[in-house]
């Protein structure tokens, strides 16, 4: 869900299925293959992260549910995750599963807005579960709601392989200067 720039930030405006935000020269839109940002090298650590979401899926809890990011952006982030060994006791998506894939995409998205010297941390999320998943993979749109110089938001929606939705999900997180290691 995104929020049309002529309405009011409580209209909330369903996409169909499928759509996608044609990249424009503020949406700095590349994929996780692609390494520059609008034209211009991105930074060392810009890379680290990009190099890094290969590897890591989203973090070590990211890589144990087998989340798989396939593209980044500060604007958009899209990942999926396997059903299978992320399931409740009756075989079910398991509803935490689903905040963990949201939490995962939003904050990728956020340290990629932050920039470099900076880190992005989560303050808040919340979930809707729509309905059950039971196999396959689901697959999670971070989509940027509000990108400030403090707080970056984000509605994450994500749905199975028959493009239904089954969780809806919002997460802030706070950017802040990264303090050197001591």
């Amino acid at each position: 869900m995104t929020v049309d720039k002529k309405e009011s930030a409580h209209a909330w405006q369903p996409r169909p299925p499928g759509w996608t935000r044609r990249p424009t020269q503020q949406t700095d839109t590349h994929r996780h293959t692609h390494r520059q940002q609008m034209g211009r090298p991105m930074g060392e650590e810009h890379e680290q992260v990009l190099g890094s979401l290969d590897m890591m899926h989203g973090g070590a809890l990211g890589e144990k549910m087998g989340i798989e990011v396939t593209e980044v952006s500060a604007r958009r982030v899209v990942g999926r995750m396997p059903v299978e060994g992320n399931t409740q006791p009756f075989g079910l998506l398991h509803g935490g599963a689903s905040v963990v894939l949201a939490e995962s995409l939003g904050s990728i998205g956020a340290m990629m807005h932050a920039g470099e010297g900076r880190i992005a941390v989560g303050i808040e999320i919340n979930a809707t579960h729509h309905r059950a998943a039971r196999a396959g993979f689901v697959t999670g749109t971070a989509t940027s709601l509000s990108l400030g110089n403090t707080l970056a938001t984000y509605d994450v929606l994500i749905t199975d392989e028959d493009g239904r939705l089954t969780c809806t999900s919002r997460i802030t997180c706070l950017i802040r200067e990264r303090v050197p290691s001591a």
